[in-house]
């Protein structure tokens, strides 16, 4: 089918690969226990967004392009660091100043709270479209499953890329169901919640500074 070859054993690797822990995975549970079930499922979704231009990069080969170059790859890489650096500074030292920006106005309370949602699904999105190692994994793992015969590369890798992805939500959701459990029974505890920020932060702060270090 499109020159997909192997493709019982490509199922079973992408399972395996959801359920090994990996940085999405720590991003998408630090979000969910920091911030809850609604938190941790825009974060999924935009991870899984991000895995979506992933594929279609791979596709029509600007992914490898971009996996040749050194200076590319280096670029995305601070960039990406950087970034995650900056969510977890900013999510740990977050929780004094939410305490002190409380309203009463329901509406102004909705249009913040989609605002927040939108914020964290953008977040989800570059976290992964930042991710160099990302890159190399789809610029490595998808050809294997691609005869090299093939007239229809680009739909080959399409069609692997959407079973990628939609095993990867499935798993994500799951992950977010579970880990929000913990927001769930220590919402009402303030200063709990203080202190699972800091530590979900400083988890980001680490994440951002290996990334940082990452070679190719």
């Amino acid at each position: 089918m499109f020159g997909i070859v192997h493709f019982p054993f490509f199922v079973a690797a992408v399972f395996l690969l959801n359920v090994t822990p990996g940085p999405d995975t720590a991003y998408i549970v630090g979000r969910s226990v920091a911030q809850g079930r609604g938190a941790g499922l825009m974060s999924a979704l935009g991870i899984c967004t991000g895995c979506c231009v992933h594929t279609i990069a791979c596709a029509f080969g600007l992914t490898a392009v971009l996996a040749a170059s050194a200076t590319a790859f280096t670029v995305i890489k601070f960039a990406g660091a950087l970034y995650l650096i900056y969510l977890g500074v900013r999510l740990a030292f977050s929780s004094a100043g939410k305490s002190q920006q409380a309203r009463s106005d329901a509406a102004q309370d909705a249009a913040l709270a989609a605002k927040s949602l939108r914020q964290l699904f953008l977040q989800g999105f570059w976290t992964n479209v930042l991710n160099p190692k990302v890159v190399l994994f789809f610029v490595s793992f998808f050809p294997q499953f691609v005869s090299s015969e093939t007239e229809h590369k680009a739909l080959a890798f399409l069609t692997l890329g959407g079973v990628f992805i939609a095993m990867s939500v499935v798993w994500c959701l799951f992950l977010v169901w579970v880990a929000s459990g913990v927001t769930r029974r220590l919402g009402g505890k303030p200063g709990v919640k203080k202190w699972l920020d800091r530590v979900v932060g400083s988890a980001f702060v680490g994440l951002g500074l290996k990334l940082a270090t990452a070679t190719r």
